[in-house]
């Protein structure tokens, strides 16, 4: 049984104490896929030394995030530009609106996020988009580049029913990690009114761990919990679920 985990941040700070012992944790359970999410240029070099350690398995993405969508901005899309230039990624992100954190950023957000997906479409690659608080200055951007070419992954889709049909018309799938396992987190109410073919799993390790870890560092050898989730969700196996969202994940980032 092959499980992709499309949105992980290997990366992180949180991982440095035992980083190899929690990837080997999810190799074992065959979380074999890896999908790496860009936060900005510093996380770079971590994030090509990670595709260094594990050639087979980790694939990396590139992008600005929303939170880190600041004065030097400018200089940062240029960094993305020049990567994307300079060798092959399998996703432009993660990239969106966060208003969560910081409202009065909201002009330069919607900037990056519409330049960043011109980017994706001119390098024929998918987006994989961060939203918080943000869905319909999301979809207002995504109205105006709608395309052909343009697709992707809804990251952490917390959204509701309308929302995640609206996501879905902008060629997106859903990016469903533990909240679906939240007792408050509603999305386990709906999910099965959506065809599977429209989803893809994901930890957003080391945040957003599912139930019973919730609260506690995530990694990628959770998404069993999610798995498991979706498998009670829809009725069908495990094995099944893993194989459809990985085949998804095949179809938007063509590996």
């Amino acid at each position: 049984m092959i499980i992709t985990d499309t949105h992980t941040h290997l990366y992180s700070d949180a991982f440095d104490e035992d980083r190899n012992a929690m990837i080997t944790r999810a190799l074992n359970e065959g979380v074999s896929r890896f999908f790496i999410p860009a936060i900005d240029s510093t996380y770079t070099e971590s994030m090509l030394q990670l595709e260094k350690d594990y050639p087979s398995n980790v694939f990396l993405m590139m992008g600005l995030h929303p939170t880190h969508v600041k004065d030097n901005y400018k200089d940062e899309l240029k960094f993305v530009e020049a990567m994307l230039a300079k060798r092959k990624f399998y996703a432009v992100g993660e990239i969106g609106i966060d208003l969560y954190w910081d409202k009065s950023t909201l002009g330069i957000q919607q900037e990056a996020f519409k330049h960043q997906i011109q980017l994706a479409k001119t390098y024929k690659l998918p987006i994989v988009i961060h939203c918080r608080e943000a869905f319909n200055e999301i979809f207002e951007v995504l109205e105006t580049e709608k395309s052909d070419d343009l697709y992707g992954v809804f990251h952490c889709f917390t959204g509701t029913l309308e929302q995640a049909h609206q996501a879905m018309s902008y060629n997106m799938k859903l990016g469903i990690g533990g909240v679906a396992t939240f007792k408050n987190g509603k999305i386990d109410q709906f999910l099965n009114q959506i065809d599977l073919n429209h989803i893809v799993l994901e930890t957003d390790s080391p945040y957003l761990a599912p139930a019973p870890y919730r609260g506690k560092r995530n990694e990628s050898v959770y998404i069993l919990k999610v798995l498991e989730k979706l498998s009670e969700i829809y009725g069908v196996s495990l094995e099944a679920i893993a194989k459809i969202t990985t085949q998804n994940s095949k179809d938007v980032f063509g590996i």
